[in-house]
């Protein structure tokens, strides 16, 4: 018994256990836990999250693209559409920016309103970028995808968090968050904004939480919300429950007035 005590391993050392099916619910708690005692460790209160595509790169990147284009021949029309598109990033990125300068002037123990993007690269990358150039914190909530890189150069490194399950990761961006900006995207996009929308137009979410449709442009063509209105599956009042804008001043000066008429009115925390 004594002898071949030796070769025994304790479950949670165990990782062809802890892989399997059985072992589900400790993966999931493991996704819960392991946020919350970093953040925690960090003293980080709330987020103000940022939801975008992956696909819409810097004014930079844009123009590099569309010289390349003309020089060898290629799609120019989509090297011309990155460049329209790549205003996105650049208003994100100065957002992001604008945003963490002024949370760091509140002057609380706690960290509030740090920077939170799913952490790829496109609208996320903007969004942690502009965080890190105001030398503040910033969050990434990965997911493990095949193929796509995962984890841009912006995020504070150990704010830097990956996961496998989508509602678990969805969890985290919304349960500290205080204000969330979503900026055009795709499916993930669409899929995390109209989450949101259900939570707060049902009540689920009791907390007060200013969102922003950013690009009007974009929005309305992609989205009808007046048609659901039209049709009576939601009421006029439930277009109130997000502010669309096209001005990065316009998106700053509504969460600052916001967060300032309602977490920073009550104690910080979650809620």
């Amino acid at each position: 018994m004594a002898e071949g005590s030796s070769e025994l391993e304790k479950a949670y050392h165990n990782l062809a256990f802890l892989d399997s099916r059985q072992a589900r619910p400790l993966r999931l708690l493991a996704e819960y836990l392991h946020p919350e005692a970093r953040f925690d460790a960090l003293g980080i209160s709330d987020t103000i999250v940022f939801f975008g595509s992956s696909r819409i790169v810097s004014a930079e990147a844009a123009a590099n693209q569309l010289a390349a284009a003309r020089d060898a021949g290629g799609d120019l029309a989509a090297a011309e559409q990155a460049v329209a598109m790549s205003r996105y990033y650049e208003e994100c990125r100065e957002l992001a920016r604008r945003l963490t300068e002024w949370s760091k002037t509140i002057g609380e123990k706690k960290r509030r309103f740090v920077v939170c993007t799913g952490g790829g690269p496109g609208i996320m990358e903007a969004a942690n970028r502009g965080a890190s150039e105001a030398k503040g914190l910033n969050i990434g909530l990965t997911i493990s995808l095949p193929n796509e890189k995962r984890g841009n150069s912006y995020i504070t490194r150990n704010l830097t968090f990956e996961f496998h399950y989508f509602f678990m990761r969805k969890f985290w961006f919304v349960y500290l968050a205080k204000a969330l900006v979503a900026f055009p995207g795709g499916f993930g996009t669409l899929d995390e904004f109209f989450e949101v929308m259900t939570l707060v137009q049902t009540g689920k979410l009791k907390k007060r939480l200013p969102i922003v449709l950013y690009g009007a442009e974009f929005w309305k063509k992609v989205i009808n919300l007046e048609a659901l209105v039209d049709f009576g599956t939601i009421s006029r009042a439930d277009l109130e429950l997000f502010h669309m804008t096209d001005s990065v001043e316009e998106a700053f000066a509504f969460i600052t007035h916001q967060l300032a008429e309602t977490a920073l009115a009550s104690p910080g925390g979650r809620w």
